[in-house]
Order: structure tokens, then C-alpha cells, then sequence
């Protein structure tokens, strides 16, 4: 009985103490479980270097480590260190890149979970990565090219991007050091990001080193130093100094953005070292940054396979942050983590845009070259090749771009712009991006091109020349002279004028000076010259002046053209007689047209007996007009029939038309009639009275009569002078020999020098200057004031020596008075051959 109820206190007192025992070792356990271990090691230690004494550390007993299983829950790449079996000790498996499990962060400390099984417990065990200077400076490029103006001033500060250390701490603490030169130094700003700055030190000279090429070093605080190195190229830009001068845990996945739904993002994998259910993994995305791409990505809880369910895009995020949670199937469960960084890879999926941000039209055609016409934005979504935009503009010419800064672009003028050529621009800009194939935008600009007034109005000729009759109607149309402008608007708008200040102007017949504009003048818009007056052709035959065309802008252009403006002749003057010792018309002459001649009465003696052809009298008469106008032939109105005279057509010369014989009468009446060769022609006569003689008489008649009156013939004096002189034919006989032979010889001497002489006789008188050129077929008078008469004494008669040469008197002034030559007076000649123009020629200068 006794033992029975011992044995049954002893069991329930084990019944009692059973839960009590398993809650204090739950207890225990819990209280060891939450304990943490710390140790620390220098990363990149070598592979087997004791990191701690696990095994002590943790309470067992030598040789308990291994019986009771200490091993570490490998969780990835955590894995880089192990638990020696033997020893328990915590020992370097693989190498340890703090830089590469930890990034900048400090301290890098790992969480490490320690399984102890028999009884299980697990210990936290928190392994500190100490940083060593592992990590030499690493700038972000090997070469830095800088732009600086010589120009710049002293201290003047350029931005550097300094360099990075992947170490921390002392290791991290960088300081710089420039390669030897005088004209730059290094300065550092300590602020909460260090700054960095390259410092003008020496005023730069590019004409004496255009391009300095310096080193800048980056010491870290490691012992010993590392140092990194990147070289400056300094450009020195030119500026008008001498006369002119001027500076980017476990799992890393790269995914294009163009992946297909259902692409095979990465496959995590998890293992558990527990058994049956508790090693059973399951995966699930914990979460995802950004959280709008939660629904982008799926993994398979079995497989850990990670695929993509939605549409990647770059340009709306480029980088994935997935935490991926695998937990066993315990209860509670249990979880690691790790980290899934998916990195969008850019595709050339957008074409370039350009816009035109501001544009400045019309652009003026004296705009300077380098003129900015429009400003442009350059832009493409993509990044890297895909997103550089190369730029260009259609027609290269006249405009260019010129990159202002990145993405930015100015439309320039390259070349000088004329508006009379072209007066608007289609440039169409071209962008196009760097990706393969490459995509392509265009933008159309129109550039209209204002007008400045850069051009002078222009003639069509340099010199018009102009025929106009003489005693037009004044406001007569003369003709009409056109400028052409090729500017616009104003700058176009023409205004004509006669220049006063041009060479132009005549002389006039009073011997005073007019200027053109009292002739002529010129409508202001329409450039129709027009005369002010009638023109007189026997007053003015040439006149040249010259018309300016000014235009309305401003300042405003001219140009000038010379007007020669010749009068041609009408047959507006009839004939006028000379007397004998007369330059001018006698008083016993008349002009009229030649309808009805008028009678004025000359003397002259014949002899009787006188042989045919004798020369008896010789009539002179001028004609003011010029050409065939003036051209006179002489006829035998009475008597008609068979007389005993004629006369020439062309000479005047009366004389007789067969032998004098008394039946012919004491005295005969001619009446002759002279005309020009206009149309309708004019005409003057002369009644010329012959009184028959004897030979003594004719002789002393004529010897009395030339030394008053001369050439035989005398105003009518009545008949009783007739009667004297044949009373005295007996005293005078004598006389009358000797006069005769005087006579003779006088005449032999006359003749000779006549033929000799180099030009015709001049007689003077009053009345218009007139050259008068006589011969056997008549004579022509024209005015010489603008003309010039070529005569001929020996050799065949020519029938071209009318020489019309258009010349134009000189300005107004006691010089022109000087010069001018004095009017010609009546030239009498007998011989030689006759001097007048061919009729076709003078059509050709005088179109009727």
C-alpha cells in the first residue's frame, strides 16, 4: 500500500511538474533566443579568418557545437561566412566587399540567424563589416574638357564634379591636388555637399597657350593613400584682347522596356533547412516600389519565377524595387526577404518633338548675319543614344541652328538675306535621334523677309533719246521714262523729277542761258515727260537733261537717267532774199507760201550781143529751217516760155539762155520764184528787171554799180540814167578800157584766191547765223548753232556731206559767253561742189 501510494504521489507529482519543467525551458530558451551576438570583422578579409567564437559565446560546451548541429540559416548571399563544425567557431567562407553588400550606408552590419537543434534554438548574430580603403577615387569621366574665355576674371570659379570613393569614413575623405601651373588652383566649399571648384589664378593669354592640360588628383584618408586621377583640358577661347580674345540584395536585372507580357523576369530561390512543412517555401512579392506597378509582376510560389504581366515603360519609371518574401509553412511563419532591382532598358520607341518656343518674323533683308530668328525645344523621351537628338535645317542656306544648351536651339541667319531674290523662307527643321533604327521629326517654319529700302531706282537705259517737231502743242507728250524699283511699298513707290543740278539746259537765240525745265518736265508719278512750251527748232535743236527717279524710302535712293531730246525741223520759215551788199533780206523782196507770189523789182544790166550761158545777176536767199526745209531751188516764173534768160535751179545764178539781140527789147522783166523742199513747201519771189546795153555802157554800169551795189544789180533809178550814160559812152571811153581791164584782173585775182582759198568767202550782215554752201545745183542754208557743215572745193561731188552731231552748249557762265563762237555769217560762193545729205539719210535723222 505504502509503495502504491508512493508511486502514485510520484506520479502525480510528474504529472504536476511535466508543463512546469516545459515552461521554464520554453522560458529559457526564449530568453536565449532573444539574445543577440555582435562581432566585427574588416571586409575583404581572407576565407577562413575567425570572426568570433561562436560556440562560447553562445554558452556550449567544447565539442557541443557538432552534437547539437550549430550551423547558420543561409539566407542568399549572406552566406559569406560559416560555422566551423569542430571548433563551433564563426569563420570567413568567401570574400566580403562591404561596398558591395552595403553600399555608402554605416554602419554595414549583417543580420545572421544561428539553428541550434537538440533541442532547437535559434540566436541572432549581428556581423559588422569594418571598411579598410579598398576603394581608390573614381572620378566620372577620364577626361574633362572646359571652355574659358581669356577674357575671364581673376578668381573667376569654374564647377568641377569632384570625385567619388566607394569607402567611408576616413577612407572616404577626399582631397584634391592640381598638376603645377600659375593660372589655376583647386578650392574646395565644405558645405553639406562638398563642392568643388577650378579658381582663375592667372590671367590667361590665348595667344600665348590657347590649351592648358592639367591632372587633378583625388587623395582619399586611407592608410595608405589611394588616389585617382582625371585629366583637364582647358580650352582658352579667344576674346579682342590684342585687338580681340574670350569654357550613376541579391538580384540585379537589366529588362528592355519593349520585354513581352509572360518575359521571364529572374528566379529567386529560398531553401529552408527545416524538414517537411517547415522547409516548404513559398513565395510571394512582399511589395514593390512604386506601388502603382504592383499588378506589373507576378511570381510563382512554387518556383520563385518572377514574370512580367504588364507593359514595361521607361519613360515612366525606370527603375523597380521588388521585395520578395519567402516564408516556410510553420506557424508561426517564417520569412526571408531579399530585394529584386529591375532596371528599365531603354528602346528608341518615341521620335523626337520639336516646338517652336519663340519666333521673331519678318526678318528685315539687312538683318546681320548671326541674327536669331526663332528659338526651338528639342526634346525625345527616350535616354541614353536613343534619346540624343541630333538637329539640322532644310535648306542649309540661309539659316542655321546653333545649340544655346541642351535641348535648346537657336534658328540663325547664316547668309545675307534679299528680299528682291527671295521675299519668304519654308525652313524646316530636322530632328533626328541617336537609336537604331532611328526616329525622325520635322517642324516647319515660315520666315517671311521685310523690305528695306536697298535699292535705287533704275532705268531701263542710261540715255533716252527723244524726237520731237517743233511747234507742238504745249503739254504734248514727248515721252514716257520708267524707273524700276524692285523694293516695296514706299521703298518702291517712284518720283520723277528734272534734276536741276544735272548738266542740262541750251543756250537760247537771245544769247541767254534757259534751263531744261523751262522746256520740259516730268510728271511726278507717272515719269511722262511732256513739253512747257512749243519748241522752236531755228531756238533750240538739241537739249539734253537729266531725269532723276527718287524713291520713298528712308533714307531715300535715287537714279538718274540723260535725256537728249532733239526738235526736229518743220518748214515753219519761207525763204527770205538777200540784196546785193546785203547779209539780210532787201527791201525789195517778200516771202509768202507758195500760192501767190509778191513782186519786189532788182536791177542789172545786160550787153547786147552777149553770148549764151553769160552770167547776168544772181539771186540770194537763206532759209532758216534746216535739212530739205531749207534746201532752195530757184525757177523762172516769167516770162514762160523761150526767153532770152534762165536760171539755175540750185544756184540762183540768172544768165542768159541764148544771144541778146534787139528785138528782145530794151529792157526785160523776170519775175523768179524761190521755194524750199518742205512740205507743203514756202516760197519767196524777186522780180529781177535787166536793162539791155551796149557793151561800153554794160561795162561802166557795171563798173559804177559794183563798187556800191555790186554783182549787177542796182535798185530802178528811171530812165534817165540810162539816157546819161550812153551821152557820156564817148568821154568815158577810156575810162571804161581801163575799168574793163581792171576789172578783168581783179577778177583773175579773185578767182585765184577763191580756189585757193581754204574756205568759202564770209560776208556779214544782220539776221539769223546762217551757212549757206553754193555751187552750180543750188544752195542749202541751214542753222549752224548745233550743226556742222562740211564743204568740199576739189574733187567729184559728194552727196553725203551733211554731218549732224548733236552739240550741247555748256552751262550758263561768263566762260560759256567767252567760248562760244561767233555766228557764221553768209558764205558767197561760185564754185565747188554742193554740200547737202543724200535723201534717205535725212529721212533717217528727220522722219516725217
Amino acid at each position: 500500500m505504502a509503495a502504491a501510494a508512493a508511486a502514485a504521489a510520484a506520479a502525480a507529482m510528474g504529472v504536476w511538474w511535466g508543463p512546469v519543467v516545459r515552461v521554464l525551458v520554453l522560458q529559457a530558451t526564449w530568453a536565449l533566443g532573444g539574445g543577440q551576438v555582435r562581432y566585427s570583422v574588416p571586409e575583404e578579409a581572407k576565407a577562413g579568418t575567425v570572426v568570433g567564437r561562436l560556440a562560447q559565446d553562445l554558452g556550449l560546451e567544447a565539442g557541443e557545437a557538432e552534437a547539437r548541429r550549430l550551423r547558420l540559416v543561409s539566407q542568399g548571399r549572406r552566406a559569406s561566412v560559416e560555422v566551423s563544425g569542430a571548433s563551433g567557431a564563426l569563420v570567413v567562407s568567401s570574400r566580403l566587399d562591404r561596398e558591395e553588400l552595403c553600399g555608402k550606408s554605416a554602419p554595414c552590419a549583417l543580420r545572421l540567424e544561428v539553428l541550434v537543434e537538440r533541442p532547437l534554438r535559434v540566436f541572432h548574430v549581428e556581423l559588422e563589416l569594418t571598411d579598410i580603403n579598398d576603394n581608390a577615387p573614381l572620378f566620372p569621366a577620364a577626361r574633362r574638357n572646359l571652355s574659358i574665355a581669356e577674357s575671364s576674371l581673376l578668381g573667376s570659379r569654374f564647377p568641377l564634379e569632384g570625385a567619388s570613393d566607394a569607402d567611408i569614413g576616413a577612407n572616404a575623405q577626399l582631397s584634391y591636388i592640381l598638376s603645377p601651373t600659375e593660372h589655376f588652383r583647386i578650392q574646395e566649399e565644405k558645405s553639406r555637399s562638398k563642392s568643388l571648384f577650378l579658381v582663375l589664378a592667372k590671367a590667361l593669354d590665348r595667344e600665348t597657350l590657347p590649351v592648358h592640360r592639367l591632372v587633378l588628383t583625388a587623395s582619399d584618408g586611407g592608410r595608405p593613400s589611394l588616389t585617382g586621377t582625371m585629366e583637364l583640358v582647358i580650352t582658352v577661347l579667344d576674346v579682342n584682347d590684342n585687338a580681340p580674345e574670350f569654357n550613376q540584395s541579391v538580384y540585379n536585372v537589366l529588362l528592355p522596356e519593349d520585354a513581352l507580357r509572360g518575359t521571364l523576369v529572374a528566379q529567386v530561390s529560398a531553401t529552408d533547412p527545416d524538414l517537411a512543412i517547415y522547409g516548404e517555401v513559398i513565395y510571394e512579392i512582399d511589395s514593390v516600389v512604386p506601388p502603382s506597378a504592383s499588378d506589373i509582376f507576378s511570381i510563382d510560389a512554387k518556383s520563385g519565377e518572377i514574370r512580367l504581366m504588364g507593359a514595361l515603360d521607361f519613360e515612366t519609371v525606370t527603375f523597380y524595387d521588388l521585395r520578395i518574401k519567402a516564408k516556410d509553412k510553420g506557424t508561426p511563419p517564417l520569412s526571408g526577404h531579399c530585394s529584386v532591382e529591375l532596371e528599365v532598358l531603354d528602346v528608341n520607341d518615341n521620335a523626337p518633338e520639336v516646338w517652336v518656343t519663340s519666333l521673331s518674323v519678318p526678318v528685315p533683308e539687312d538683318a546681320a548675319v548671326g541674327t536669331v530668328v526663332a528659338l526651338l525645344s528639342v526634346s525625345d523621351r527616350d535616354s541614353g543614344a536613343n534619346g540624343r537628338v541630333r538637329c539640322a535645317v532644310w535648306p542649309a542656306a540661309p539659316f542655321g541652328l546653333v545649340s544655346t544648351f541642351a535641348g535648346s536651339y537657336s534658328l540663325v541667319l547664316r547668309e545675307a538675306l534679299d528680299r528682291e531674290r527671295v521675299s519668304e523662307y519654308e525652313v524646316e527643321v530636322r530632328a533626328e535621334d541617336g537609336g537604331s533604327p532611328s526616329l525622325r521629326a520635322r517642324r516647319g517654319v515660315r520666315v517671311p523677309v521685310s523690305d528695306v529700302n536697298d535699292n535705287a531706282p533704275a532705268f531701263a537705259q542710261a540715255v533716252y533719246t527723244v524726237l520731237a517737231r517743233e511747234n507742238n502743242a504745249a503739254g504734248a507728250e514727248l515721252a514716257r521714262l520708267w524707273a524700276r524699283d524692285p523694293d516695296e511699298a514706299d521703298n518702291g513707290r517712284v518720283r520723277y523729277s528734272v534734276w536741276e543740278g544735272g548738266v542740262g539746259g541750251v543756250a537760247s537765240a537771245g544769247g541767254g542761258w534757259r534751263p531744261a525745265s523751262s522746256y520740259v518736265s516730268v510728271d511726278v508719278e507717272s515719269g511722262r515727260l511732256w513739253a512747257l512750251q512749243p519748241l522752236d527748232y531755228e531756238e533750240v535743236q538739241a537739249l539734253q537733261f537729266e531725269v532723276r527717279a527718287v524713291d520713298a524710302g528712308e533714307p531715300p535712293l535715287c537714279g538718274n537717267a540723260t535725256v537728249q531730246l532733239f526738235v526736229v525741223d518743220e518748214n515753219d520759215n519761207a525763204p527770205a532774199l538777200l540784196p546785193a551788199g546785203s547779209g539780210g533780206p532787201g527791201p525789195g523782196a517778200s516771202s509768202e507760201a507758195a500760192s501767190g507770189p509778191v513782186s519786189g523789182v532788182l536791177w542789172a544790166w545786160a550787153a547786147w550781143g552777149a553770148p549764151a550761158g553769160q552770167v547776168v545777176a544772181k539771186i540770194r536767199a537763206v532759209d532758216a529751217d534746216s535739212g530739205y526745209n531749207a534746201w532752195l531751188r530757184y525757177e523762172l516764173w516769167e516770162p514762160r516760155g523761150k526767153g532770152p534768160f534762165r536760171v539755175g535751179l540750185y544756184s540762183g545764178e540768172v544768165s542768159t539762155a541764148r544771144a541778146l539781140e534787139e528785138a528782145d527789147g530794151p529792157r526785160q522783166r523776170l519775175v523768179i520764184v524761190v521755194r524750199d523742199h518742205g512740205e507743203p513747201a514756202r516760197s519767196a519771189t524777186a522780180t529781177l528787171s535787166v536793162s539791155l546795153v551796149e557793151g561800153a555802157e554794160a561795162a561802166l554800169a557795171a563798173a559804177g554799180s559794183s563798187s556800191s551795189l555790186g554783182a549787177g544789180l542796182r535798185p530802178a533809178e528811171g530812165g534817165s540814167a540810162a539816157t546819161g550814160a550812153a551821152a557820156a559812152t564817148n568821154v568815158w571811153l577810156v575810162v571804161a578800157i581801163c575799168a574793163v581791164s581792171s576789172l578783168f584782173l581783179l577778177a583773175v585775182v579773185l578767182y585765184g584766191a577763191s580756189r585757193w582759198a581754204p574756205r568759202a568767202g564770209v560776208l556779214s550782215g544782220p539776221g539769223p547765223a546762217t551757212l549757206v554752201c553754193a555751187s552750180e545745183v543750188g544752195s542749202w542754208s541751214y542753222s549752224q548753232r548745233q550743226s556742222r557743215s562740211l564743204c568740199v572745193t576739189e574733187g567729184a561731188g559728194k552727196s553725203d556731206l551733211m554731218v549732224f552731231s548733236p552739240n550741247f552748249p555748256p552751262p550758263p557762265g561768263p566762260a560759256a559767253k567767252e567760248t562760244q563762237p561767233e555766228p557764221p555769217a553768209l558764205l558767197d560762193t561760185v564754185s565747188g561742189p554742193p554740200c547737202f545729205a543724200s535723201r534717205p539719210f535725212l529721212d533717217s535723222l528727220f522722219p516725217l
